[in-house]
């Protein structure tokens, strides 16, 4: 025995499923590059977990591509601790209609978005180094996030980020009806308009997801 772990099978790149064709269309090669560049460089630069390479498409590119239906066509979006840019890369590459602000606090990760951004050639999207509570209230059609916390405590975060009778439109899992009955008082304080549970990808069983999605008060 040497003492060197043994590699996981699972931190092999997961190959392109079929579905990413449907989800991504003609936009296709485009996300391919990010998924590409997150998949060699992710776990490195800490954007990662070192098993998820093996989950890439599946679990995070094709699960944040599958927002885009439910986002307006030319709208101002505001991506909260956009991270590795999932979803507001996917995004950006997926609509290039959408003109896309990447808001996230953490200095690397905030190089990673820059420097991704210039790779693929996406001119649509801005990145702030801001946490959302810093950020100018009130300027975006739509606000999306994934993978940041309970609706309880993201909702105050990221409704005051919209507009007026904008929409938030937010990637959650399972759990995420279980968060809306906890979230009740914290909805009901924001004024927030049908509020409601949206499937994506419905009928790609192992791809569905939850999109909470809700009006913002006039």
């Amino acid at each position: 025995m040497t003492g060197h772990p043994v590699p996981d099978a699972e931190t092999a790149p997961e190959a392109e499923p079929a579905e990413a064709a449907a989800v991504f269309g003609d936009r296709l090669p485009v996300v391919r590059r990010y998924a590409t560049d997150l998949g060699e460089r992710g776990v490195v630069l800490g954007l990662i977990g070192p098993l998820e390479p093996g989950r890439l498409w599946s679990r995070h590119v094709l699960n944040s591509g599958l927002l885009a239906p439910f986002i307006p066509q030319g709208a101002t979006v505001a991506d909260v601790g956009s991270g590795a840019g999932l979803p507001g890369l996917v995004l950006a590459a997926a609509r290039p209609d959408l003109r896309m602000t990447l808001i996230e606090p953490m200095e690397r990760r905030v190089a990673w978005l820059e420097e991704e951004r210039d790779r693929l050639g996406l001119e649509n999207v801005v990145v702030e180094r801001a946490r959302a509570e810093e950020t100018a209230p009130g300027r975006f059609d739509v606000v999306t996030a994934r993978a940041v916390g309970a609706l309880s405590g993201l909702l105050p975060i990221t409704a005051p980020l919209g507009r007026p009778g904008g929409l938030l439109a937010l990637l959650k899992g399972a759990s995420v009806e279980a968060e809306l009955a906890k979230a009740d008082k914290v909805v009901r304080r924001l004024g927030l308009r049908d509020v409601r549970v949206e499937i994506a990808g419905r009928g790609m069983a192992s791809l569905e997801t939850r999109v909470l999605m809700a009006t913002l008060p006039n």
